[in-house]
């Protein structure tokens, strides 16, 4: 493993997207249990994406174009769903909301969504892992699901910081009806925006 390979990953995870975007906004407005578990969801969504690169699939959703566009316009459609979740979502948030048990497979649910519904995800796996893999390595595969799984661990603890943060921000936050409604319509535009982005990105 190399410290190109760790710096690159850093930069890459840490630069802020729908995933942690969904898992801040799980810190903000269900707490610390939520944003963790959100954080979790989004590492368990790079796997198939992981599996799809090592075993060789994306290179078909690479080659076809239909393949492609049917997955990128199902993650467009899933993100107008989730801010239209946001700007429909008219609930109370309470300081003490962490004591009422936070449904683990929805959240799970919902961010492995989020990662799974990103075929540009897939392809960056396929393009990114064989440059620190030599191609006569005769473990090729076995490094290849190393640095997959660095990829992975290092995507869990950066989303949990960006999550545990925004939930130790809740107290300053939820106690202000009109902080906590403009905090839903500014998830709620980002959504659009990642949605926008991703609908206007081609194959490359």
């Amino acid at each position: 493993m190399t410290i190109a390979f760790l710096l690159t990953t850093l930069v890459v995870v840490a630069t802020p997207g729908t995933g942690a975007v969904y898992t801040i906004g799980a810190g903000l407005s269900r707490g610390r249990r939520a944003s963790l578990i959100a954080a979790f969801g989004c590492t368990v969504g790079v796997l198939p994406h992981m599996i799809a690169a090592i075993t060789g699939l994306a290179a078909l959703l690479h080659a076809s174009a239909v393949a492609f566009e049917i997955v990128r316009w199902l993650g467009v459609a899933y993100l107008l769903f989730l801010a239209w979740q946001s700007i429909r979502d008219r609930s109370t948030i309470a300081v003490d909301t962490e004591r009422t048990p936070v449904s683990f497979w929805r959240v799970t649910g919902t961010a492995v969504l989020i990662n799974l519904l990103n075929p540009k995800l897939t392809i960056f796996f396929f393009a990114f892992l064989p440059q620190f893999v030599p191609a006569t390595a005769p473990d090729a595969t076995l490094q290849m699901v190393l640095l997959s799984s660095v990829f992975m661990a290092v995507t869990f603890v950066v989303f949990a910081i960006y999550g545990v943060f925004a939930a130790t921000m809740r107290s300053q936050v939820i106690g202000r009806p009109r902080v906590v409604a403009w905090m839903r319509r500014t998830f709620a535009a980002t959504y659009v925006l990642l949605a926008g982005r991703l609908a206007l990105e081609a194959r490359t």
